[in-house]
C-alpha cells in the first residue's frame, strides 16, 4: 500500500492537478468494437480460454450425471460442488500472491496441463471403473461419503429408508471425488493468474473491451457447452466428454506458447511471500472503496436474486417439463451473450457507475416479475406465463452482464499490476462462491416460505442492496468511463 503524503498542501495540489472525469473530451477516433480481437496475443488467449471453458461446462454436466447414476443420490451432487469450491476458498489468497510473484503465463500453462491430466485421469477412471479393486482405503472413503450423504439428506428432510451402502459401493466414486478436489486446487491456482493476465495483453483503454469479449466468450461456452455435453452423453459416453475437456485445457495451454508480449514474462511484485503480502489483496480491496462497493453489490445481488437454483420447481409450476427447464436454464446465458455483443459494439460507457446501479436494480425487478410468473398459469394460461418467465430470465442475464463488465474492468483498471493477482483472488473468493451460497439461500427460504416468496423476496432484497450501496458509497454514482481516463475513486 502506498503511504499517505505527509504534506497536506502537496496532497491538495496533487489532487487538484488530476483532471476530473468530465474534463476528458470524447476520443476523436471512431470506436472499434473488434480492437481487442485485432491483437494476436489477446485473440489467441480468448480463443484458448473459450475452448477451455467449453470443456469445463461439458465436464460439469457429465460429472453430475455420472455421480447421480452411480450413487442414486441427488445430495451427492452437492458434494461435487463442495469438492470444487473448497479449494478455491482455502487456496485463493495464496494463489493470488503466486500470480503476483511468478510468471502468470507460466502459471496458466502449468495449471492447464495439470487440469488436462486430471480430466484424462477421470476419463480412465470412468472407462475402467469395473477394474478398480476394492481397496480398504477406498471402501472406507465410500463409507464416509455415505454417512455425509445420509446426514445431508436427513438435514433437509429427504432421508430415504434404503441402507446407506446401496448408494456408495463402487470404488471409483471416491477416486472421482479426489480428482475433482485436485482439479479444484489447480483451478484455484489458475484463476487469479488467468484473470490478471488479460489486462497485460491489451493497452489500458482497451481493458473494458477485452473483458467484454472475455465475458461474451464465457457466455457462449456456458450456453452451448452444457447442451453439447448432454448431447454427447446421449449418444456416446462419459470418458469421451472428459477427454474433450482435457483437449480444451490443452488448447489454452497451447495458446500460452503463442503469446509473445514481454509484459507477461516479468516478475510482478518482487516481494517475499508472507502472511502480510498474502493478505495485502484484502487490505487493498477495503482501502479502494469503489472496488469494495462493486464486489459487495454483485455479491449480495447474486446471493439474494439468484433464482436459478429453483428453476426445476418453476418448471413444474409452469407445467413445461424438462424441455422448458432446459430453455429456462439457457435464457440468462443467451441474454448475457447478446448484451456482451451490444456493449462491445457501442462506444465506451460514459456513466459506468450509474449504469451499474440501474443494471442491478433491473436485475432485481426482473427477478421479482419472474417469481410472480408462478401465478400466471391460472390467470393468463401456461403459454403466456412461460413466455414471460423466459423473457425475465433473458433480462436477468443481460443486465447481469453489464454488472460483470463494469466490476471486472474496475478491478483490473484500478488495481496496480503488482497486486492484480491478489485482488483477483479476493474477487474470486467472494464472487466465485456467491452462486453456491445463493443456491443454498434460495433452497432454505423456499423450504421455509415457498418458492414464490423466496424468488420475489430475493428480487426485493437486491433492490434494497442497490439503494444501500448507493447511499454508503456515493462515489459509485460518479464512476464515468472504464478506459482508465475518467475512472474515479
Amino acid at each position: 500500500m502506498t503511504p499517505a503524503s505527509e504534506d497536506p498542501e502537496t496532497e491538495r495540489s496533487a489532487s487538484a492537478a488530476v483532471p476530473q472525469p468530465d474534463a476528458f473530451p470524447p476520443s476523436p477516433l471512431p470506436h472499434d468494437p473488434y480492437a481487442t480481437l485485432r491483437i494476436a496475443d489477446a485473440r489467441n488467449f480468448l480463443t484458448g480460454n473459450m475452448l477451455s471453458i467449453f470443456g469445463t461446462q461439458m465436464l460439469s454436466v457429465a460429472m453430475g450425471w455420472e455421480i447421480l447414476q452411480r450413487t442414486g443420490s441427488a445430495t451427492a451432487l452437492g458434494l461435487v460442488g463442495l469438492a470444487q469450491a473448497l479449494p478455491i476458498i482455502c487456496c485463493a489468497l495464496f494463489a493470488g500472491q503466486m500470480a503476483d510473484t511468478y510468471n502468470r503465463k507460466t502459471i496458466v500453462l502449468i495449471t492447464q496441463i495439470i487440469m488436462a491430466t486430471l480430466s484424462l485421469s477421470l476419463a480412465a477412471a470412468s472407462f475402467y471403473h469395473t477394474a478398480i479393486p476394492h481397496y480398504a482405503l477406498l471402501d472406507q472413503a465410500n463409507q464416509v461419503l455415505a454417512h455425509i450423504d445420509q446426514w445431508l439428506q436427513g438435514l433437509f428432510g429427504k432421508l430415504r429408508p434404503s441402507h446407506i451402502e446401496t448408494h456408495f459401493q463402487e470404488p471409483v466414486i471416491p477416486v472421482m471425488y479426489l480428482i475433482l478436489l485436485l482439479n479444484g486446487v489447480a483451478r484455484a491456482c489458475n484463476d487469479p493468474a488467468k484473470s490478471s493476465l488479460l489486462p497485460r495483453l491489451v493497452p489500458l483503454p482497451l481493458v473494458s473491451n477485452a473483458i467484454t469479449w472475455s465475458s461474451s466468450s464465457f457466455q457462449t461456452a456456458a450456453t452451448v457447452g452444457p447442451a453439447l455435453g448432454g448431447l454427447l452423453l446421449a449418444y456416446f459416453s462419459f470418458p469421451l466428454v472428459y477427454t474433450l475437456d482435457a483437449l480444451g485445457h490443452l488448447a489454452l495451454a497451447a495458446a500460452m506458447f503463442t503469446i509473445h508480449n514481454p509484459l507477461t514474462s516479468t516478475n510482478q511484485s518482487g516481494e517475499k511471500v508472507s502472511l502480510r503480502t498474502v493478505a495485502a489483496g484484502l487490505g487493498f480491496v477495503f482501502e479502494k472503496q469503489v472496488i469494495l462497493a462493486t464486489i459487495t453489490l454483485d455479491l449480495f445481488a447474486v446471493l439474494l436474486g439468484g433464482a436459478v437454483a429453483l428453476l426445476p420447481v418453476y418448471a413444474k409450476m409452469l407445467h413445461v417439463g424438462p424441455i422448458g427447464l432446459g430453455l429456462m436454464r439457457a435464457a440468462p446465458s443467451i441474454g448475457a451473450l447478446l448484451m456482451g455483443l451490444i456493449v462491445a459494439h457501442r462506444p465506451p460507457m460514459r456513466h459506468a457507475g450509474r449504469n451499474l446501479l440501474w443494471a442491478v436494480s433491473g436485475f432485481g425487478l426482473a427477478t421479482i416479475i419472474f417469481g410472480l410468473t408462478a401465478l400466471l398459469p391460472k390467470a393468463l394460461g401456461p403459454t403466456l406465463g412461460f413466455a414471460i418467465a423466459l423473457l425475465m430470465l433473458f433480462l436477468t442475464g443481460a443486465l447481469d452482464n453489464i454488472s460483470v463488465v463494469v466490476r471486472h474492468t474496475l478491478v483490473q483498471v484500478l488495481t496496480p499490476d503488482a497486486m492484480r493477482g491478489r485482488v483477483s483472488a479476493v474477487n474470486n473468493i467472494f464472487i466465485g462462491s456467491s452462486n453456491e451460497l445463493g443456491a443454498f439461500e434460495s433452497g432454505i427460504t423456499a423450504a421455509m416460505f415457498g418458492p414464490l416468496i423466496s424468488v420475489v423476496g430475493g428480487g426485493v432484497g437486491t433492490i434494497i442492496v442497490v439503494l444501500g450501496c448507493a447511499w454508503i458509497w456515493p462515489q459509485l454514482r460518479r464512476i464515468r468511463t472504464l478506459d482508465g481516463s475518467g475512472t474515479v475513486d
